[in-house]
């Protein structure tokens, strides 16, 4: 039996620091061992990433510990857009109380209208069903045809924190948006900085104001056994404990 990894470090000196979306307990170990502040976990990371089940949230949990809020699931059912209907925002809804009955320590949700807008009924539901549970607004806020203004609506809504690359494909693109975000942010939410983050990325995103980080870490590998019919493509993701590492370092030099 593997023993379980390192607890994560502790946040940087106040700072909230470092999330790796992982998808299995390696990944999880991996980002604790780099020193991850947390996981965002989740499956089918290139899709975008889907809602992990409870057997990977125990074996995670079980894998680093169980730190304090170390383990953030991600609730997305399918992958696609973030428009979604009354079957769909019941099945989150379900899929978030078993999250939380499975020990995960906040869970990570987006959705928008067909307008573009935060769909802040369907949030409202998830909120509820996470009963107390932290809640993250994912980059659906990046398709939103304003997010700066969109982030407004999230006042009082009961999400701590948001991650977005401000509006662009890769955050450090987004640095004047990401930095009128950290100004105008409703009290209450943090800012996470995520979306194609490169290491040599991470110090123009702390000097942005940003309260945290996130990136995958992730390295590609091909897997030697055969799939067989079906078995889709053999080319896979594990997360990097030296990636992790150095992002790290990168914020404790910022």
């Amino acid at each position: 039996m593997t023993a379980p990894a390192e607890a994560a470090r502790p946040p940087l000196d106040g700072w909230a620091g470092l999330e790796i979306a992982v998808q299995d307990a390696a990944g999880a170990r991996a980002a604790a061992a780099g020193g991850a502040s947390r996981v965002e976990l989740c499956t089918a990371l290139r899709m975008g990433g889907l809602t992990p089940s409870d057997g990977i949230v125990e074996a995670v949990l079980a894998a680093t510990g169980g730190a304090a809020g170390f383990v953030q699931a991600l609730v997305r059912s399918r992958g696609g857009g973030y428009v979604y209907d009354a079957d769909e925002v019941d099945t989150m809804c379900r899929e978030i109380r078993h999250l939380k009955a499975a020990g995960a320590h906040g869970v990570v949700v987006g959705a928008l209208t067909a307008k573009r807008t935060i769909d802040l009924a369907a949030l409202e539901q998830w909120i509820e069903a996470a009963d107390g549970l932290p809640v993250t607004f994912h980059r659906a806020l990046d398709a939103c045809a304003d997010p700066l203004g969109q982030l407004a609506r999230l006042a009082g809504s009961g999400v701590g924190r948001v991650l977005t690359s401000g509006g662009a494909v890769r955050s450090i693109d987004g640095l004047a948006v990401l930095e009128a975000m950290v100004r105008q942010r409703p009290a209450g939410v943090e800012i996470m900085a995520g979306g194609g983050v490169r290491i040599q990325d991470i110090g123009a995103l702390v000097r942005a104001g940003v309260d945290a980080v996130h990136l995958s870490a992730r390295v590609p590998f091909v897997d030697a056994h055969p799939s067989g019919p079906g078995g889709g493509a053999q080319e896979l993701d594990s997360t990097s404990v030296e990636l992790v590492g150095r992002a790290r370092r990168a914020l404790e030099a910022r």
